[in-house]
C-alpha cells in the first residue's frame, strides 16, 4: 500500500537512535517532543480535523460494542495526544488516558485542559500500576497493540481484568493479519530491510490471539469482528469477580 510505505519512509528517515522494540518510554519519548511530531507519529498526519473524526469514529465504534455511558469512569491504553478523549471526556464521568510517554502525557494534558474530568497518567509501558483495583467501568485500547510484544499485548489485558469493576468492559483491537488488507501491511512491513525496521513498527494480530488474550485473562461474553484491515475484541469482567 502506497501511503503505507511513505508514512514508513518518513518514519524512518527521522534518525531516532537505535532501540529495542521492548524500549517503550524511551521509543515514544523520543518522536514525541513536539506535538506534531507526536501526531505524525501516531497517525501520520497533523490535520486537526481528521483527528477529531477519527476520534468521533473510535466513539462511535465503543458505543456499538463496550458501550459509553454517562456516569462510567474509562481508561484508554496508549491515548497518545488525546485524540479519543477529546470527544469521550464530555459524555462521560471521568476519563483517565494513560500513555508511556512523558510527551505524550504532556501534549495530552494541554489539549484536553477544558476537561476537568480528563486525567492523563504516565505509566511504565508495561502495566497500569497507578490505576487502583476496581476502580474502571471501561478500558479500550486502540491501534496500540500493533506496537506491542505478544506478552505486553496480554499483560495489559491482565491489567485491564485488574483495574475493572465486577461487569466492567474491555476493548481491543489491532491490524489483522487474516485479512488481504492486513497481509498487505504485514508484507510491507516485512519488505523493509531488518536493520532499518524502527523500534515502533507495527505487528499484526490474528482474531485468535486476542481472544485467547481475553479467554486466558478471565473476561466472558467475548466477541470479535473485523473491520477493514482490523480485528475488533471485546469482553466483560464476570459480575461475581472479586
Amino acid at each position: 500500500m502506497p501511503n503505507i510505505r511513505r508514512k514508513i519512509g518518513r518514519l524512518i528517515g527521522r534518525g531516532q537512535p537505535k532501540l529495542s522494540r521492548q524500549d517503550y518510554k524511551q521509543t515514544w519519548n523520543s518522536i514525541s517532543e513536539s506535538e506534531d511530531a507526536a501526531k505524525m507519529a501516531v497517525a501520520g498526519h497533523t490535520d486537526e480535523a481528521l483527528y477529531k473524526d477519527t476520534g468521533l469514529a473510535t466513539k462511535r465504534m465503543l458505543e456499538e460494542t463496550v458501550g459509553v455511558r454517562p456516569d462510567d469512569v474509562i481508561l484508554e491504553i496508549g491515548a497518545g495526544v488525546g485524540r479519543v478523549g477529546a470527544v469521550l471526556a464530555p459524555v462521560c464521568r471521568k476519563w483517565i488516558g494513560a500513555d508511556v510517554s512523558a510527551g505524550m502525557v504532556r501534549h495530552m494534558r494541554q489539549r484536553l485542559a477544558a476537561f476537568p474530568n480528563a486525567e492523563p497518567v504516565e505509566i511504565s509501558g508495561f502495566d497500569l500500576a497507578p490505576i487502583a483495583d476496581a476502580s474502571v467501568d471501561m478500558v479500550y485500547s486502540t491501534i496500540v497493540f500493533m506496537h506491542l510484544e505478544e506478552w505486553d499485548r496480554y499483560n495489559y489485558v491482565r491489567e485491564a481484568y485488574r483495574v475493572l469493576k465486577p461487569g466492567g468492559r474491555l476493548y481491543v483491537d489491532n491490524v489483522n493479519q487474516l485479512t488481504d488488507a492486513g497481509w498487505e501491511v504485514f508484507e510491507a512491513h516485512r519488505a523493509i530491510p531488518p536493520q532499518k525496521r524502527p523500534p515502533y513498527i507495527s505487528k499484526t494480530s490474528t482474531p485468535q490471539e486476542l481472544i485467547n488474550y481475553l479467554t486466558r485473562a478471565g473476561f466472558e461474553g467475548i466477541r470479535n469482528f473485523d473491520r477493514e484491515r482490523y480485528v475488533v475484541v471485546y469482553g466483560r469482567k464476570p459480575q461475581h469477580s472479586a
